[in-house]
């Protein structure tokens, strides 16, 4: 039944794309493995939650490797186990009332050279990962865990007072302001240092080793790895993002949960990260950051690899808390595109349809096309383009401010990132703080924005800042503020066909800048506003016309 309905998803997409030139459907070829069976409990694992199986397990991912691949079978029980290997040719499968616990004990975690945020970084070995392996699964009904809370920080204003206290009980280290907690001296010191897990020439490994605690792992990290399958376990707890599929390609997810607390620092869902071929499906998201994110490394490295993600197909995923449903950036140097989203829920997330970056970054984020998109209760902006992301939360916690970016216009150079030519059709928003936010930089616009068949039950209507070539067409806004329900700074080619809004509004749009012109609205009704227009800022008001 998925993979029909998928099918027919595809041949849907495939006829509305055939007018998009570049546009291709992904295939992902899924793994397949040999029936032999091997259970941990054979090398000596022990069901208990206090002994460590770490040795046993391993032992059984080796020899099914070894001997043509097959299941490595997890029974029920609690498993505790340090971080193991996955190998090629292994199906690592949990029963029904399987969890496999991490230690909480970061000596069993040596450090590694590894990747973070696209630069090659140290860190603490993953609780699972792979590298170069071909043919690998996680599948079952069980559940991972992490134990991420032994490695996180926590703000104190995303915890309540009791927890707060009992927090602070525990141990650990308060920053100067007192507002954030650190588990350990150890990590207060990567803390305070600029790129502590960068690996360059003057760094000994007694210097890493003084700052270990803070360069917490990611809970699943499958590096350079071809045919990949995620499928019913529920992934939870991780110390940094839950899953990190790195430079990988054929990877499947379907049937997924991925947990974390919504303070969880970094507590990212999925992060595909220079992948290709990717298929995610009908899998859930309760997570404390970005849920379903897609990267391509950092600045100069994440250019220098040159390795975009794309062709990639999500569909009837759902998420709940985290910063954003589906998200591009902010590490996108490399590029994204060919990506497709469908059928996705999202409930009470900061915000619904992220798209993020900033000067530094270089990189082309193009051909997204997305679909069928159903948001209920998000506090900040249902969909948000924005070429200014500062690496703070979406939504300000108590006591933070949104303050506005410095706005200059500079040269144009590899450094300069890109959106352009995304494709958004039927959003259904049941309460926002804002409709939509494109945000561009006046050397490189947003650019080939469409936004069709839309409605937006929000707060504020749809700001527009540096951004060229957008269209809305059959779009209804019902915002309860009294500001305007289209606000336009220095953008131009901005059309508008089929806008419909509150009866009485007090005004419909509001144009700033010398830059805006070639403002098109056609077929709106604006006998529903009490003013039709006003201009500032440089703006006149040959910028707009009515039809």
């Amino acid at each position: 039944m998925l993979k029909n309905s998928l099918y027919f998803f595809l041949l849907l997409i495939g006829v509305q794309l055939q007018a998009q030139p570049g546009w291709k459907l992904p295939t992902v070829q899924e793994p397949h493995f040999g029936k032999a069976v091997y259970r941990i409990t054979s090398y000596g694992a022990v069901p208990d939650g206090y002994i460590l199986n770490t040795k046993s397990i391993q032992e059984a991912i080796d020899a099914c490797s070894q001997k043509g691949g097959g299941m490595v079978q997890v029974p029920s029980g609690l498993w505790l186990t340090g971080p193991i290997v996955l190998k090629s040719g292994v199906n690592l499968n949990l029963a029904a009332g399987a969890t496999l616990l991490f230690t909480p004990d970061k000596s069993q975690y040596p450090l590694v050279k590894a990747n973070w945020e696209g630069f090659p970084q140290m860190r603490n070995q993953s609780p699972i990962s792979a590298e170069n392996a071909r043919n690998i699964a996680i599948t079952g009904s069980g559940i991972i865990d992490g134990n991420g809370d032994a490695w996180r920080a926590v703000k104190k204003e995303k915890l309540t007072e009791s927890q707060w206290k009992k927090r602070v009980a525990s141990g650990g280290v308060l920053s100067e302001d007192g507002r954030i907690w650190m588990p350990s001296e150890s990590y207060a010191r990567g803390d305070a240092l600029k790129d502590p897990g960068r690996i360059t020439a003057d760094k000994t490994g007694a210097f890493y080793a003084s700052v270990k605690d803070f360069f917490r792992p990611n809970l699943l990290v499958l590096t350079s790895c071809d045919g990949v399958l995620l499928e019913g376990v529920t992934f939870q707890n991780s110390p940094a993002w839950c899953l990190h599929p790195l430079m990988s390609r054929n990877i499947t997810m379907r049937n997924v949960v991925v947990k974390n607390p919504w303070y969880a620092q970094n507590g990212d869902g999925i992060d595909l990260e220079s992948c290709s071929n990717v298929r995610i499906e009908n899998s859930v998201f309760d997570v404390g950051d970005d849920a379903l994110c897609m990267k391509s490394g950092r600045d100069a490295d994440g250019r220098q690899r040159a390795m975009p993600t794309k062709d990639v197909v999500i569909s009837g995923c759902t998420v709940y808390a985290a910063h954003g449903g589906f998200v591009v950036g902010s590490e996108m140097s490399g590029g994204v595109n060919n990506v497709y989203v469908s059928n996705c829920t999202f409930i009470g997330t900061d915000i619904g349809l992220r798209f993020k970056t900033t000067r530094g970054r270089g990189g082309i984020v193009e051909n997204i096309f997305i679909r069928d998109i159903y948001m209920k209760d998000i506090p900040g902006d249902a969909i948000l383009f924005d070429m200014y992301y500062m690496a703070k939360d979406p939504v300000p916690l108590e006591g933070e401010k949104a303050a506005l970016p410095k706005v200059e216009q500079l040269p144009v150079n590899e450094t300069t990132p890109q959106f352009r030519n995304i494709d958004i059709r039927n959003v259904y928003v049941n309460g926002a703080q804002r409709a939509v936010l494109l945000r561009g930089l006046p050397e490189m616009p947003v650019k080939d924005i469409r936004i069709h068949n839309a409605v937006f039950q929000s707060d504020n209507g749809v700001s527009i800042q540096d951004a060229a070539g957008i269209g809305f067409k059959n779009v209804k806004i019902f915002n309860r503020n009294t500001g305007p329900v289209v606000d336009v700074v220095n953008a131009q080619d901005i059309r508008f066909d089929g806008l419909l809004y509150n009866e009485q509004v007090p005004l419909l749009i509001r144009v700033s800048g010398s830059g805006s012109k070639a403002l098109r609205f056609t077929n709106t009704p604006y006998h529903k506003t009490t003013k039709k227009l006003e201009t500032a800022a440089g703006a006149t008001v040959a910028a707009v016309s009515f039809q």
